[in-house]
């Protein structure tokens, strides 16, 4: 019998899920990606080159694998053409390996403006976000007016549903924003010629994937974004638009949860957000710097650079417990490399309270990090993929870890590239 496993990432995002799906995904059948849009950016590192995806699972990469794109993922026209004719002229003929569930919702150009004109009009309700539309069709998604991949092969309806949607969204540029407006006309013609490419890769997802694990094939879900960037349960409302965490493959696949059979986890040796929001073990100085050079943290999608800080513990441990996580993948332990020592957090002062502030923001104020410090290895842990190789600092740090996270560090990741990795276990034969 096959297994279904569950990727996440139990941070703020951006924790190298990509590279443990696509080394996961040796191992899968089909890889589906359940959450989020093209806002989100999965880089993998294979034979020395590096491949970026936005919207197309990080599976794509293993031949034998089939990608799909579950009804919890919003889709962008533009950018899947593009990812996609992008791919194809590197890995040859796409369009048997991709499915797309007929109930995505679709980024119009309306979305995409929309979002830009809300994080431009104050500095007051910024968030932060990549202005990519994911927001704004979420929010039709949710108020039941979004244009679905399905309504686009029944263009008559189509046609009308567009145009009052587009009406709408033109309404709220023009009189609240004071934008100019969005042509309808140029969406329908986007629309079209995503309809006609699209096509023959859309099917009835759900009946794929079940049909699939009863065979007993391996199947491999794969979370964008980060569980603190949830939209519930993250640091409300410097978070995303869908729900980030290992129950959302339930819905946004239609997989029962009951099916998923384990849930890995990924994290960074030290902690990394993306736009607004609270950040408590930032680092505004030189030390942030040099994680930020050393980690290359600049945003896959926008290219944006990463704010940068130490491992925070209390946040980690709060996403175990929300992700019911079996299993955890450590990345980027070679960035410490060159440190004499660091420190982590174990505990926030808050008063008489150290619990992770899991309602919204505000819960952040007056938060003062402890840390506990540890003893840097000051030598390359570069591409090592034994772990008797790793320095006994190294090793220490994360046998910590794991003791203060209750749960197994199976896999951990010493560079970019596929293969430098140390495997202690492999969810898909535990």
């Amino acid at each position: 019998m096959g297994k279904c496993i569950t990727v996440v990432g139990t941070q703020w995002g951006d924790e190298g899920k990509g590279k443990i799906v696509d080394f996961l995904a040796e191992e899968a059948d089909a890889v589906i990606r359940f959450q989020g849009g093209h806002n989100a950016g999965h880089t993998l590192v294979v034979d020395n080159e590096k491949v970026i995806l936005h919207l197309i699972p990080a599976g794509v990469l293993n031949e034998h694998t089939l990608c799909i794109l579950g009804n919890g993922v919003v889709v962008s026209p533009a950018a899947f053409i593009s990812e996609f004719n992008e791919l194809k002229s590197l890995i040859g003929d796409l369009e048997h390996r991709i499915r797309i569930s007929p109930a995505c919702p679709v980024i119009l150009p309306s979305h995409i403006r929309l979002d830009q004109a809300r994080e431009t009009a104050s500095d007051e309700t910024k968030i932060g976000t990549t202005g990519r539309g994911i927001g704004p069709v979420y929010e039709d998604k949710h108020a039941r007016r979004a244009i679905r991949v399905s309504d686009l092969f029944d263009w008559k309806s189509c046609k009308s549903k567009t145009e009052r949607l587009i009406d709408y969204h033109n309404f709220i540029l023009e009189h609240y924003f004071n934008q100019s407006t969005v042509s309808l006309e140029e969406t329908l013609a986007e629309l079209k010629e995503f309809a006609k490419l699209i096509k023959p890769m859309t099917c009835d997802t759900i009946d794929l994937i079940h049909s699939m694990r009863e065979e007993g094939k391996n199947l491999l879900f794969e979370g964008a974004q980060g569980t603190l960037l949830d939209i519930d349960l993250g640091t409300y409302p410097y978070v995303t638009s869908s729900h980030t965490g290992s129950a959302a493959a339930a819905m946004g696949s239609g997989l029962g949860p009951r099916y998923i059979d384990k849930v890995v986890g990924v994290m960074k040796a030290y902690t990394t957000r993306v736009g607004e929001g609270p950040f408590p073990t930032e680092l505004n100085g030189k030390e942030g710097q040099l994680l930020r050079d050393r980690g290359e943290e600049y945003g896959a999608t926008t290219g944006r650079e990463r704010r940068c800080g130490w491992l925070d513990l209390v946040a980690l441990k709060r996403a175990i417990q929300l992700n019911s996580v079996s299993s955890l993948c450590l990345t980027k332990l070679d960035v410490l490399d060159e440190l004499p020592s660091f420190p982590v957090c174990t505990e926030y002062k808050n008063g008489a309270s150290n619990h992770y502030g899991v309602f919204g923001s505000d819960s952040y104020h007056n938060i003062t990090p402890k840390y506990e410090q540890f003893t840097g290895w000051r030598t390359s842990t570069r591409d090592i993929s034994n772990i008797e190789d790793l320095p006994g600092e190294a090793l220490a740090f994360v046998h910590s870890l794991e003791d203060w996270l209750g749960v197994a560090i199976d896999i951990i990741a010493t560079g970019p590239s596929r293969n430098a990795s140390i495997v202690r276990n492999n969810a898909f034969y535990q």
